[in-house]
């Protein structure tokens, strides 16, 4: 019996050190609602300093547990529109936004960043209100997300390897999201990425708007520079920096 015991103790311990806990009410959205598409941009290559930002040990969006049952009732309206929200950030670590001073100041611009700035220099970004040094992602009250047509074909890939046109070109011409087309990619510091735009198309202002209005009737407000971010007034407070880690079952 004591060492069925022992061997209990030693299971038990075993899982608990390797459980995932996250503080201040924040979860996985996955585990509030897994039918929201994630594409964490942060985690990958695929973004505008052109590697892994710090603290993003793995591609999930981590949400204040409030923030994420709002995201689960809009979900629930948008796939009755045969429609799904696309997650591109949640929760960012502290570090990671000092990450992107770093990269601000590092003296040198490459094509690969210029996508997504094609006439703001970098040192600029912060300054103009596009990139916030202390971001209230952080805090658990700041998304970055958009649309997903599901009857359409999602199936285009970023391909690294390849050229693309910047931020602000013709859909089929910038690199792939894997959504609607917004008139801009995602992170495009350019004010065709303001969400009032005069320069898109109307079709695209009416993917926006509907996008707006969705988040809206659960309290999500929308940043006039970006079409992608919202915040949820209240939901914020202290910045938190511990690292995204991957969800395990």
């Amino acid at each position: 019996m004591k060492r069925i015991l022992t061997a209990f103790l030693a299971a038990v311990t075993i899982s608990a050190a390797h459980a995932q806990s996250l503080p201040g009410g924040f979860a996985y959205l996955r585990d509030i609602d897994p039918s929201i598409i994630q594409d964490i941009r942060y985690a990958t290559s695929n973004n505008f300093v052109g590697r892994p930002l710090a603290g993003y040990n793995a591609g999930e969006c981590v949400v204040k547990r409030e923030v994420g049952l709002r995201l689960k009732a809009i979900q629930q309206e948008l796939a009755a529109q045969n429609l799904s929200l696309k997650m591109f950030d949640c929760y960012r670590p502290a570090r990671a936004s000092l990450d992107m001073v770093k990269w601000s100041q590092n003296g040198h611009e490459t094509a690969a960043e210029r996508r997504y700035n094609p006439r703001i220099p970098k040192t600029e970004l912060f300054r103009l209100g596009y990139i916030a040094s202390r971001s209230q992602h952080s805090a658990g009250a700041a998304l970055d997300l958009t649309l997903v047509d599901l009857k359409a074909d999602n199936s285009a890939k970023y391909d690294p390897s390849k050229t693309y046109a910047d931020c602000t070109a013709p859909v089929d011409a910038r690199a792939p999201e894997g959504s609607v087309d917004m008139g801009t990619g995602y992170d495009c510091t350019d004010t065709k990425g303001h969400t009032a735009a005069p320069s898109i198309s109307p079709e695209q202002r009416a993917w926006r708007k509907r996008l707006v209005a969705a988040m809206a009737r659960q309290g999500f407000v929308n940043y006039s520079k970006e079409w992608w971010h919202f915040s949820l007034p209240g939901a914020g407070g202290a910045a938190y920096d511990f690292p995204i880690q991957p969800r395990r079952n």
